[in-house]
């Protein structure tokens, strides 16, 4: 695989929004780009989403920091479903969004008739495998296709040498693993009556399974040896924080984040990590680039599951966890920065902290920097030695501006 070199652009950063909030988090923490749903026809039911007039207000917002919105029609609809798919489509045609995800090719013919200003995005749900079926999507229309995660990156590459430069090419890089071919499954459907494949999956994948014997009703064998049973089909994290170098060689134009549904603290933790990262090869000599090491610690520092790199280097290794489905959690968010005066960092309480706390403090498109309470204050100016409630307002002397949204962590 090649590396950067002086002619390779920087990828674009696309971030994942579930609402109106994270979407602000993902645009003050330095995406260049975000995608989100409306309230039907996107893959995650479980994030909150978007109506009408939030989208307006998302894509107002992103627009006017020169950010560009993508909207998710990714699922696959049933015939119930059509009549009302139109109307959704002129609506984010009228509201400029930038792009429309989808999967299905049905939806694709709509998307061209009734939002013909928004470009066409190719969704992962389609399983892009090779550059005939890269090519064939955009001879019908598609500005842009989103690869299959079962992808190397010699594939990769060998679908950008074989296809129209004009056709962007998307690729996840961080996030959770779908047990399934490009997030194509049943097992939810089958388990629980949740259609995975129409944004409402209860991730059976995550749970845990023991072996019964047909003749031995009630039995219950571990299928490895542990006395917790075994989570087979638990795929681990991604994270290819530390080849994007390598992605971008490859010929990868948006660098994508999944996480939809996680919360507004993940977004801007996230983003501003891979912002980060993507920015340092600016300034990195060629073939020499390396993750900042604070990047990765910051990729810890958000709710996870043990990282892989999936497919992108081969045949995946460390991909699957075997004892249990938990997520790593070592940080939580105390307070968040409102704005600064008279000395002070003026914030609203989250989580609760006495005097003398040591934070971690993450500020928009910037490297975390330790800010410590060594005098609190509540928001009259009096002296406090704690702060019990939420959303109580806190002062704590700083030596300079903290940027608003700034996020002041601690150790769990």
């Amino acid at each position: 695989m090649s590396i950067l070199t002086d002619d390779i652009k920087i990828p674009e950063l696309l971030a994942p929004s579930g609402d109106l909030t994270r979407l602000k988090a993902a645009v003050d923490y330095g995406a260049d780009a975000v995608y989100l749903a409306g309230e039907e026809f996107g893959m995650r039911t479980a994030a909150s989403n978007f109506g009408e007039k939030d989208l307006k207000l998302g894509i107002e917002y992103a627009h006017s920091h020169g950010v560009k919105v993508h909207i998710t029609c990714n699922t696959i609809p049933h015939n119930a479903e059509m009549a009302r798919l139109p109307a959704f489509l002129e609506t984010l045609n009228a509201l400029h969004a930038d792009a429309i995800i989808a999967s299905d090719i049905g939806t694709m013919g709509l998307v061209k008739k009734y939002a013909p200003d928004c470009d066409l995005h190719i969704s992962v749900q389609s399983g892009i495998c090779n550059y005939e079926t890269a090519r064939a999507f955009y001879d019908f229309g598609a500005k842009r296709v989103v690869l299959a995660r079962e992808l190397s990156l010699d594939e990769i590459a060998e679908i950008r040498a074989k296809t129209p430069l004009d056709l962007e090419i998307e690729a996840f890089a961080h996030g959770a693993m779908c047990v399934s071919f490009s997030a194509r499954c049943l097992l939810s459907s089958y388990m629980t009556g949740r259609d995975a494949n129409r944004g409402d999956c209860a991730q059976s994948c995550r749970w845990s399974y023991s072996l019964m014997e047909e003749k031995r009703p009630g039995q219950y064998f571990d299928i490895t040896e542990t006395d917790k049973g075994t989570y087979i089909l638990n795929a681990n994290d991604m994270c290819m924080a530390e080849h994007l170098d390598k992605m971008t060689a490859a010929g990868v134009d948006s660098i994508k984040l999944e996480g939809r549904a996680k919360s507004h603290y993940y977004t801007a933790v996230v983003t501003n990590a891979y912002r980060g990262a993507l920015d340092s090869m600016k300034t990195a000599p060629l073939g020499g680039w390396k993750c900042p090491e604070w990047v990765l610690e910051e990729l810890n520092k958000i709710s996870h599951r043990t990282y892989s790199t999936g497919f992108y280097l081969g045949n995946p290794q460390n991909s699957q966890t075997y004892e249990n489905a938990g997520y790593v959690r070592d940080y939580a968010v105390a307070a968040i920065v409102d704005g600064y005066e008279d000395g002070c960092i003026t914030a609203t309480l989250k989580n609760k902290f006495l005097i003398g706390q040591e934070f971690d403090c993450l500020e928009p498109k910037a490297k975390p920097f330790i800010v410590t309470a060594n005098k609190l204050f509540d928001g009259k100016g009096n002296p406090i030695d704690s702060a019990p409630h939420p959303m109580m307002t806190v002062k704590i002397p700083f030596e300079r501006p903290v940027k608003p949204g700034s996020l002041l962590r601690m150790k769990a």
